[in-house]
C-alpha cells in the first residue's frame, strides 16, 4: 500500500469513477489508474469498486468505508507536511482562501492589508467562486480558510464561526422616484425591473423568501455574480437593484443612489469555516482573529477538541 494507491482511490470517487479524469488529475495514464486499484485490491483483499466490465460504476460497501480511511490518512499526512512547515518557519509559507466576490471585494481588504503587514512572507492566495466550489475546495484540501454567507455553515465536515452580520439594500439610478418614498416598503419595488445577485450567492434566497412572505413574485429582469456588475447596470437605468449595503459606497458610486431600505429583508450572516481535523498553520489563525477579534486561536482549537470527543 502506498500513497499513490490511496490518492487514486480518493480522486477516483471525487471524478465520478472516470478513470481518463483520474489519469489527467494525478499526471498519470489511465492503465496506471487500472493497475494502482487492482494492485491495491488485490493486497487487503477487498473489492472496492463495483464494475462493469472494465467502467468502474460506484463504490462497494467496503470501498465507501475504506474511501473514509484514506481520506482521513491523506489528511494527517497532509498535515504532518504543515507541522513540519509551521515549524521550519513560523512567518512563511502559503494561505490559501476560498470566498465570494463580494467577500472579497468589500469585506476582505482591511483583514487582507493588516495581514499582509504582519505577515509579508507569507504568499496570500484568493481563491474566488461559488459558495458550493468554496466549501469543496475546503473539502478537498485546497483551501485553508472559507469565508461565504451560503452553505459552508450547512456542511458537517466544516467548522465554521460566524464573522459578521449584514443586510440587503436598495440601490436606484439618480433621481429615481422611489427616493422620495418614506417608509419604503416591498410592495413599492415589487412591479419594478430589479437586477440583483444570482440564486445561491450573496443572500438572495433571503431576498426570494422576504418577497414571498409577503405573496409578492417580483421583476427580476436580470441577475449577476457581484454587485459591481448591479450597481453599473443600475447606473444605465436599467432597473433598481438589491445589493449587500455594504457594497455601496456614496463617494464613488455617484450615478445611483441608496435607498432607506434595510429594514426590507432579514440579517444575513457571513462565516469563517475550516475543516474539521486540518492542521493550521499559526499565521491562519492570525488571519481568522484580524477578522473577528473574538476567533482565538484557543477558542478555534478547543472548539475543534470538543468536536472531536
Amino acid at each position: 500500500m502506498n500513497f499513490q494507491q490511496l490518492r487514486i482511490v480518493r480522486e477516483t470517487a471525487r471524478r465520478g469513477f472516470n478513470l481518463t479524469a483520474v489519469g489527467n488529475a494525478l499526471f498519470t495514464s489511465q492503465s496506471g489508474v487500472s493497475k494502482h486499484i487492482k494492485d491495491l485490491e488485490d493486497e487487503i483483499g477487498l473489492e472496492l469498486f463495483v464494475r462493469r466490465g472494465k467502467r468502474l460504476l460506484g463504490l462497494t460497501e467496503p470501498g465507501r468505508e475504506v474511501l473514509t480511511m484514506v481520506e482521513r490518512m491523506l489528511l494527517d499526512a497532509a498535515n504532518i507536511k504543515r507541522l513540519a512547515e509551521q515549524y521550519a518557519s513560523t512567518d512563511a509559507g502559503q494561505l490559501t482562501i476560498a470566498t465570494t466576490h463580494t467577500q472579497a471585494r468589500y469585506a476582505l481588504p482591511p483583514v487582507v492589508t493588516a495581514f499582509r503587514r504582519d505577515f509579508p512572507k507569507v504568499h496570500l492566495k484568493l481563491h474566488q467562486g461559488s459558495p458550493a466550489e468554496i466549501a469543496q475546495m475546503l473539502l478537498d484540501g485546497e483551501a485553508d480558510i472559507a469565508v461565504a454567507t451560503e452553505t459552508i455553515a450547512a456542511v458537517p465536515e466544516l467548522l465554521s464561526f460566524p464573522y459578521y452580520s449584514w443586510h440587503h439594500a436598495v440601490i436606484a439610478p439618480a433621481g429615481h422616484p422611489l427616493a422620495a418614498v418614506r417608509p419604503l416598503a416591498l410592495a413599492n419595488i415589487v412591479d419594478c425591473p430589479i437586477i440583483t445577485y444570482h440564486e445561491g450567492f450573496t443572500g438572495r434566497a433571503r431576498v426570494d423568501s422576504a418577497f414571498a412572505a409577503e405573496g409578492l413574485a417580483p421583476e427580476i429582469v436580470m441577475s449577476a455574480l457581484d454587485a459591481d456588475v448591479i450597481k453599473a447596470y443600475v447606473g444605465l437605468g436599467l432597473g433598481i437593484g438589491i445589493i449587500a449595503s455594504m457594497a455601496y459606497d456614496a463617494a464613488r458610486d455617484t450615478d445611483i443612489v441608496l435607498l432607506e431600505s434595510l429594514h426590507l429583508f432579514p440579517e444575513n450572516i457571513t462565516h469563517i469555516a475550516v475543516r474539521r481535523g486540518q492542521y493550521l498553520r499559526g499565521f491562519a489563525y492570525r488571519f481568522m482573529e484580524l477578522c473577528s477579534p473574538e476567533l482565538t486561536e484557543d477558542r478555534i482549537v478547543s472548539s475543534l477538541a470538543v468536536e472531536q470527543t
